[in-house]
């Protein structure tokens, strides 16, 4: 079988690379009880110098083992952890560059922060410092420097309630904002953070990491500009709404107003959105579509369901995510830029909720920071 690859990133620079270690020493971890920390590992894509030297790995053996376990495919676990990225370990930073924004990717609930790499590195190879978060203990397995693998701690026994999910998500809100305040600090974990932004920040998530990306954004006021894909949302707007630009994209057939709960979900937060904002649904696209994992089942030939083909799929999400940020983070587009992308993209449609597909508000007691 042949190894699968990536899409090439579309922008102008080299792709540079990094993983980072931190340990939140603040609070313990959420999910197990007898670790008195949070650590995370993060993924940073970076606009480089130069390429130079072999490409990243996109996932290592132990965290395509563990990705693997238990599902029945056609290949082995040496498929994915032969797969490499366009992205150059290590490489320095683009000599010049400041004021570079800075993106914060969550991925879905059980997938390691990898399956967002082409989103990444896409938007790095246009001027951006993008970071992927591994959510510690929910994702197959996490690997960190001194060779421990934390694997996915929340499988039987768990109950699946809207209070667990309702953690989940205020959980990693908690795990950006201390990302935020590690790079953004006196002392960061990464050599290229004077070049960032702190004024330009946004935040973009699959499934969990998208709704977590509203949690974000209300907790958070130096995260501008968020992004949700394909992720349905708990009621964790105040009243008072949230007034920063706000991008909804989504499968046509399960993210329409009136297209059933995870709709209806989007439709009640859509009034509480009172800056600009956009609910937009892509036609022939399945849950992983957005991520890596739909390019990757296309040639590894597992079916998805799908109508139209990974890449289609990514390169859309790639182009909408890219213009959402270039014109909230970076103002260098015309305010109409991002609405002509649909000349482009016939399988994109905009939606409008009609009042009365909006659904009541029932709050949960927590905080938005949730303790439990």
């Amino acid at each position: 079988m042949a190894t699968p690859t990536l899409p090439v990133p579309t922008g102008p620079h080299p792709v540079g690379t990094t993983s980072v270690h931190l340990e939140d020493v603040s609070r313990p971890d959420p999910w197990i009880a007898d670790v008195p920390t949070r650590e995370l590992m993060i993924t940073i894509w970076y606009p480089a110098a130069y390429a130079s030297g072999p490409r990243a790995r996109y996932l290592t053996h132990a965290e395509a083992v563990a990705a693997l376990a238990g599902q029945k495919v056609p290949f082995t676990p040496d498929t994915l952890s032969s797969v490499r990225t366009h992205a150059f370990p290590y490489a320095p930073l683009a000599p010049g560059l400041r004021e570079l924004p800075l993106i914060v990717l969550s991925p879905g609930f059980t997938r390691p922060r990898a399956t967002l790499t082409s989103i990444g590195e896409d938007l790095a190879s246009h001027g951006y410092v993008a970071v992927a978060i591994d959510h510690t203990y929910e994702t197959p397995a996490t690997s960190f420097p001194d060779g421990r693998v934390a694997t996915f701690a929340l499988g039987h026994g768990v109950a699946r309630t809207p209070e667990f999910w309702h953690k989940v998500k205020t959980g990693r809100a908690r795990d950006a904002s201390f990302v935020l305040d590690q790079l953004l600090g006196s002392a960061p974990p990464w050599a290229g953070a004077a070049a960032l932004a702190p004024d330009r920040i946004g935040m973009a998530g699959h499934s969990a990491g998208g709704a977590a990306t509203v949690a974000a954004m209300v907790a958070d006021k130096r995260i501008r500009a968020g992004c949700d894909v394909d992720g349905s949302t708990d009621p964790l707007i105040p009243d008072t709404g949230l007034d920063r630009p706000f991008l909804f994209l989504g499968r046509d057939g399960q993210y329409a107003p009136g297209d059933g709960p995870a709709a209806d979900t989007w439709a009640r937060d859509w009034p509480l959105l009172t800056g600009w904002k956009r609910w937009l649904v892509v036609a022939g696209a399945q849950h992983p579509s957005f991520t890596d994992l739909g390019l990757l089942a296309d040639q590894l030939g597992l079916p998805l369901g799908a109508t139209g083909s990974g890449l289609r799929t990514m390169t859309i999400t790639r182009a909408y995510l890219r213009a959402f940020f270039d014109q909230h983070l970076r103002g260098d587009a015309e305010p109409t830029a991002f609405d002509r992308l649909t000349a482009d993209h016939p399988e994109v449609r905009s939606c409008l909720p009609p009042a009365a597909s909006r659904v009541p508000r029932q709050p949960l007691t927590q905080d938005i920071l949730g303790g439990h």
